[in-house]
């Protein structure tokens, strides 16, 4: 083989490679839907430090995720993260990548994940106070497939179209190279070789490309189908019982033994300050009826609540559970309540609270206009104040103006005040100084709010505690053992008395830095995901009373 002969098969061998390599990005990122998420936030107290952290995960996996820390208090010189998943644990746990430091109070950085599955990011925090580390919790699941925009696609068609052309011409090339030396007449037969190979070249490359957008189809089919992420399918039923009507969620198995992406461990469910699941039923469209409930494992797939008085009418259901591997979940239904009378009301959990509030954008005396709460100013901000069942009221301090914006973080300040408008203290709630809900108008944003963010404390306990586990491998224990002794557990909380049971809860939960002057206020880091109108529930205890205020606010995106 002569050296043009062989710097043409090279040339031919590059081209194919490149157009290759086109091909899989312009694949891996054709695909046509869309789902969006809101992230994690986190404010913990480690040391003497005090951190801000927000989490943005991939849609897609294999992704990065963004990593954002406020130091909040503290001296820091660095802070490191590296991604750590429950089921390798710290032994198969990746080296850590150092995040940038923005200005004087910020960091950020990317972390790669690279499976799915209940996951954590831990930073290491260092500088003259001493080195701490802060697990956060995240889930990395495959939420969204890609789309490529259409003037990138035609783009890339072209191009690959001329490689296309450019190798053919190039292997007929090859094939008829070195018939005749230099000055000397061509043979009759080059053109015929040359004609052959060009043709023999197209079939080749037909074949394979051919073969190639068959794998990737399936490839692609098996994406969307076992790994793109579903949330565990619920039943949920109203019907009625002894003290009222029963709620009844049962979890749906089918499917668990053909799709491994269905599959839970749903004898692993673990209690979340203190309930095995929260459950929150909310009536559209006017989301004015709310009741937030406790249900009761019966059996592994069913959980049972007494409904409250709630009026008749369309509810959504958003149910939170948590599982041994941190993997935490929000299972959504719609129930429809015919309604009871109050009298009839026995609460299976004492916990259990709802409350009947005008509709969203519906104030009384004011049927036709909007109702957004900015009814008052605070310390020369506006405000917004609800009256609580009890005779207080409970003021939204600081309000960073009458519209927020969506991607934003806010750092959400409520106060109790008794009926003289002096500071009203709270008492601990379920471990805590209290919970709020966030949704929005159309349902299709929810969150559970506590102090310390918008994770769960009960997925951070057990990723803390599988970093501390040397195993390489994570060995699940007997099943019907776990349920039962974690059942136990739970039916004992409900026998201890309230201060007794709120030292064990907040015992179990890590640092939070919420202390006030006076002890009124409590405190919610969230970021609205998206523009819309949102109602804001938020929940307190005062004298073994749980109270809920509604609030309503409009978020726009912000203006570029």
């Amino acid at each position: 083989m002569n050296a043009i002969n062989y710097l043409n098969k090279q040339r031919a061998v590059w081209l194919l490679r490149l157009y290759m390599l086109l091909l899989f990005v312009a694949g891996s990122i054709n695909a046509d839907a869309h789902v969006g998420s809101s992230g994690v936030i986190v404010q913990r107290k480690a040391g003497t430090y005090q951190v801000l952290v927000s989490i943005q995960p991939p849609d897609v996996v294999p992704g990065t995720a963004t990593v954002t820390v406020f130091v909040e208090q503290g001296r820091v010189n660095r802070i490191k993260a590296r991604p750590i998943y429950f089921d390798s644990g710290d032994k198969g746990a990746p080296t850590y990548d150092e995040l940038t430091r923005l200005d004087a109070n910020r960091y950020e950085g990317d972390v790669w994940l690279m499976e799915s599955g209940s996951s954590s990011v831990e930073l290491a925090i260092a500088g003259p106070d001493g080195p701490v580390k802060v697990v956060v919790p995240v889930m990395a699941v495959a939420t969204a497939v890609r789309t490529m925009p259409q003037g990138t696609g035609i783009g890339l068609a072209l191009m690959g179209l001329l490689l296309i052309v450019m190798l053919i011409t190039i292997i007929g090339a090859s094939n008829a190279d070195g018939i005749a030396a230099p000055g000397q007449t061509p043979p009759p037969t080059l053109k015929r070789r040359r004609v052959v190979g060009m043709g023999v070249g197209a079939v080749v490359l037909a074949l394979l490309l051919t073969g190639w957008r068959s794998w990737w189809t399936s490839s692609a089919e098996s994406y969307k189908n076992e790994q793109l992420y579903r949330p565990l399918p619920i039943k949920a039923s109203v019907v009625p019982a002894a003290g009222g009507q029963q709620l009844t969620i049962r979890l749906d198995t089918t499917g668990f033994g053909t799709n491994w992406q269905k599959r839970r461990q749903i004898s692993f469910v673990i209690p979340d300050h203190g309930k095995l699941m929260h459950t929150f039923v909310v009536r559209t469209p006017g989301l004015d009826a709310f009741a937030h409930l406790h249900p009761n494992r019966s059996d592994t797939l069913t959980y049972n609540a007494t409904l409250p008085p709630l009026p008749a009418g369309t509810y959504l259901l958003f149910s939170d559970i948590v599982y041994r591997s941190g993997y935490a979940e929000t299972l959504t239904d719609t129930i429809q309540v015919p309604g009871q009378p109050s009298s009839a009301y026995l609460p299976l959990d004492t916990d259990d609270s709802w409350l009947v509030a005008t509709p969203m954008g519906v104030k009384a005396g004011a049927e036709n206009g909007p109702h957004l709460d900015n009814d008052m100013v605070v310390c020369g901000k506006p405000g917004a104040s609800t009256k609580l069942a009890d005779g207080s009221s409970m003021l939204w301090m600081d309000k960073p103006g009458a519209v927020l914006e969506s991607g934003k973080l806010y750092n959400l300040k409520f106060a109790v005040a008794d009926a003289a408008g002096k500071a009203a203290p709270l008492e601990p709630y379920l471990g805590m100084g209290g919970h709020a809900v966030i949704l929005r108008s159309d349902g299709s944003v929810y969150i559970h709010l506590h102090p310390v963010g918008t994770y769960s404390m009960a997925a951070e306990g057990s990723l803390t505690g599988r970093l501390a586990d040397t195993a390489r491998t994570f060995q699940y224990p007997d099943a019907q053992r776990f349920r039962d002794s974690i059942d136990r557990y739970v039916s004992r909380l409900k026998t201890l008395p309230e201060g007794e049971k709120n030292k064990l809860l907040m015992a179990a939960m890590p640092p939070m830095n919420h202390t006030m002057a006076v002890n009124n206020m409590v405190e919610f880091p969230y970021a609205f995901p998206r523009a819309g109108h949102y109602r804001i529930w938020v929940q307190v205890k005062r004298n073994g009373q749980v109270l809920t205020g509604v609030f309503d606010t409009q978020v726009n995106d912000p203006l570029l």
